[in-house]
């Protein structure tokens, strides 16, 4: 299984507008971050994990010419208002990709985006539209999606809940404030851990990097790597704090999942 990392960054992404900071002012290609999003791929199959604003420079730059589902963790801006990029696939394809997230999430989007998910809503002969079915997941239950085994965990974002997934020994887990102990226990003998860490201190809506340090310590993952990081914390420097096993992310990392 091959997992790429397409966009790492928070909400304002790296470089922010109008900063001059030292890591948006950076030389080193690792400190511009797109906004969060991955594809995991096995037997020729993909799977998009959310739909940023940056998708269809992500998904041009990792080469990525066919998709067979979408996985969307919640609906925040960050993580979905990418979504019309998913036209360029239906209308390759000639025919739907199905969407699956809760149903909260999919409410969500439905009320952000009705001329994608209201069937009675038809654009003009000669134009297009994302062509997307949706698929509700509950949380705790494995589902496969596309030939992918995905277990979903509702995890919390503050007030609200995301979901976290594991696919066979990789689990993607970003905007989360915490893993609780049913969820770690679902996320015993990962090969591979992506976890958000946003912040050097505090946050209320997501894990901070010493928060996610300990989270991704207690899940004993082989390999952990940071998402959703912010200006404040430069990749070298980063890398050079963080414990073996943990390293920080960076847009267009490729990742063989079970290998050494």
């Amino acid at each position: 299984m091959r997992l790429t990392l397409l966009g790492t960054g928070t909400s304002f992404g790296v470089p922010q507008i109008g900063c001059r900071c030292r890591t948006c002012t950076s030389s080193d290609p690792r400190d511009r971050r797109g906004r969060t999003a991955a594809l995991v791929e096995d037997g020729g199959r993909r799977i998009l994990i959310d739909t940023p604003p940056e998708l269809r420079l992500q998904l041009v730059a990792a080469g990525v010419d066919r998709l067979d589902a979408v996985l969307f963790t919640h609906a925040h801006a960050d993580h979905v208002h990418g979504i019309d990029d998913l036209r360029a696939f239906t209308v390759r394809q000639r025919g739907p990709l199905e969407a699956w997230g809760s149903a909260a999430t999919l409410s969500e989007l439905a009320a952000k985006f009705p001329y994608i998910f209201d069937a009675g809503i038809r654009v003009p002969a000669g134009t297009s539209k994302p062509e997307l079915t949706a698929r509700v997941l509950e949380p705790g239950s494995v589902v496969t999606v596309a030939g992918f085994p995905v277990e979903p965990l509702a995890l919390p974002h503050g007030r609200q809940q995301v979901l976290a997934f594991r696919i066979g020994p990789l689990a993607y887990v970003t905007d989360v404030k915490d893993v609780p102990p049913e969820a770690r226990e679902r996320l015993r003998g990962l090969d591979v851990l992506v976890l958000s860490a946003l912040l050097p201190r505090p946050h209320p809506l997501h894990l901070s990097i010493p928060e996610a340090v300990a989270v991704a310590q207690a899940l004993g993952a082989r390999r952990t790597f940071f998402t959703h990081l912010t200006h404040e914390t430069p990749h070298a420097e980063l890398a050079a704090e963080l414990p073996a096993g943990i390293a920080p992310a960076y847009d267009g990392l490729v990742i063989e999942v079970g290998e050494s």
